[in-house]
């Protein structure tokens, strides 16, 4: 039976080793390239149209010769730097905080770059994809400086200016109830006539994310005037969105977002990228299109991140030409590498 066994054992084993050198093999497999409609639609008539806010400082805004400049405006321009080949091929669409996500849903908009939060509900139940964050931030407080007010423990009995159809709305209460404090809420859609009301006194105090709040109060004509509360009452995981199901046009905006990471790590700027081709390191080839092939992945040529970064910048460069002009720091949107949240997993 000794001899039975063990001939018994190695057939086993030849079996088992053959199936085993087959894996490398299906793991090497190319993956399926996928369709997009948003993709073919955006090629075909050679525009991304973007939703962004009606005019927010830093993030989405015209400038005074009506071109639209910020944040997220210039994720939609590397959307399209990536898709089209040319950052300024985008169409953009305001949307106010109750139309956007109707906007994307029915096709009006390709993406939702919007300062938009990324919740469970909107995630699952709306028809929409996150997959990114590309901004960290946190509902807070503003106050006008002469008020005497330091802390939201100090809001008890206020008016409070608050937009509809948003997470702040619903923070507010959820906090509002959990540190017992009295308020009369005054809600206004259109972010511009929030902004307003609480700037003309109708309201105490004006509640947004905090870099909404910094927008808001760098535009005033006396900054010093208005004073942002210490206090953060919740988590805004800001990121673009896409419709469900168009997992190519998904795979696109997160990685968009990623090489932008990936560039700051790396050193590759607007200014320095077309030199890189010969840099030595590994990481760099890849992000350059030198080596890797990542964009076949994707569906983009190979020069994809370069596209982005010469014509848009990296996630540093976004940031600072954006947002630290207006007082917002990098903070947790600072890399994992100075201690901050942001994070991109390997192009390779």
């Amino acid at each position: 039976m000794k001899p039975l066994r063990l001939t018994t054992l190695g057939a086993i084993g030849a079996v088992a080793m053959t199936a085993l050198s087959a894996i490398p093999a299906l793991a090497q497999a190319p993956a399926p390239t996928g369709a997009s409609p948003t993709v073919d639609a955006i090629r075909q008539r050679g525009t991304l149209i973007c939703g962004v806010n009606t005019g927010i400082a830093g993030f989405a805004q015209p400038d005074s010769q009506g071109v639209w400049r910020g944040f997220d405006v210039d994720f939609c321009r590397a959307m399209a730097a990536a898709i089209l080949g040319d950052a300024s091929k985008v169409r953009y669409v305001p949307t106010t905080a109750q139309s956007r996500f109707t906007a994307l849903q029915s096709g009006e908009v390709d993406i939702l770059a919007r300062n938009t939060t990324w919740t469970m509900s909107r995630d699952t139940s709306l028809g929409l994809e996150f997959n990114v964050i590309n901004f960290y931030d946190g509902q807070g407080f503003m106050v006008r400086a002469n008020a005497g007010v330091q802390n939201a423990a100090q809001l008890d009995g206020a008016t409070i200016c608050v937009q509809p159809g948003t997470t702040t709305e619903q923070n507010l209460t959820d906090w509002s109830r959990s540190a017992r404090i009295r308020f009369t809420p005054v809600v206004i859609e259109r972010l511009e006539e929030v902004v307003g009301a609480y700037v003309s006194g109708r309201c105490d105090v004006y509640t947004t994310d905090v870099s909404g709040l910094a927008s808001t109060r760098a535009t005033q004509p006396r900054p010093a005037d208005h004073l942002i509360l210490p206090d953060v009452i919740s988590k805004e995981p800001l990121g673009p969105a896409v419709r469900h199901g168009d997992q190519r046009m998904a795979d696109i905006m997160k990685w968009v977002h990623f090489a932008m990471v990936t560039a700051e790590e790396l050193g590759v700027t607007a200014a320095n990228v077309e030199g890189m081709a010969n840099d030595p390191r590994p990481d760099v080839q890849r992000l350059v299109g030198r080596t890797g092939e990542l964009g076949q992945m994707v569906g983009l040529p190979n020069n994809w991140a370069v596209q982005i970064i010469r014509q848009v910048g990296n996630y540093a460069e976004v940031f600072d030409r954006n947002l630290t002009p207006i007082g917002i720091q990098r903070g947790r949107n600072a890399l994992w590498t100075n201690g901050g949240l942001q994070y991109a997993p390997p192009l390779r």
